[in-house]
């Protein structure tokens, strides 16, 4: 069982933002900006293009408003997508503000915050939805 399964099941706390029967989006912990957030199946498969055809497209969907939330809160140009799945074997979705494309640059520092700030950013984000 992978990290993102026992976040999913309650076992590891976690910075929600939105859930259904398919998916979990919660505030990556180790994030590259303010507000960057991560998007993941509930169906535990380790490769992004491993996932069902019909959940591949519900996947879309369902990260839309969150992503047009984080837009409304977070200063940036867009959000970016990246799905890179090199750190855990469970497909996701990394959904980040950006103002350039090295605010996607994996092998930067990532930023360090509060637990405050985590939960600030994760409010903010759920008013909008």
């Amino acid at each position: 069982m992978t990290i993102f399964s026992k976040i999913i099941r309650g076992e590891i706390p976690s910075y929600k933002i939105a859930e259904n029967d398919h998916f979990y989006a919660f505030l990556d912990i180790f994030p590259l900006v303010k507000g960057h957030t991560l998007v993941i199946p509930k169906v535990e498969t380790d490769k992004f293009f491993d996932v069902s055809d019909d959940l591949l497209q519900e996947w879309l969907v369902f990260a839309k408003p969150i992503a047009h939330a984080i837009e409304a809160v977070i200063p940036c140009n867009r959000i970016g997508v990246s799905v890179v799945g090199l750190e855990v074997p469970h497909a996701h979705m990394h959904l980040i503000p950006i103002n350039s494309a090295d605010d996607m640059n994996f092998s930067r520092s990532k930023l360090k915050l509060s637990v405050d700030e985590f939960e600030e950013i994760r409010q903010a984000i759920i008013a909008r939805l």
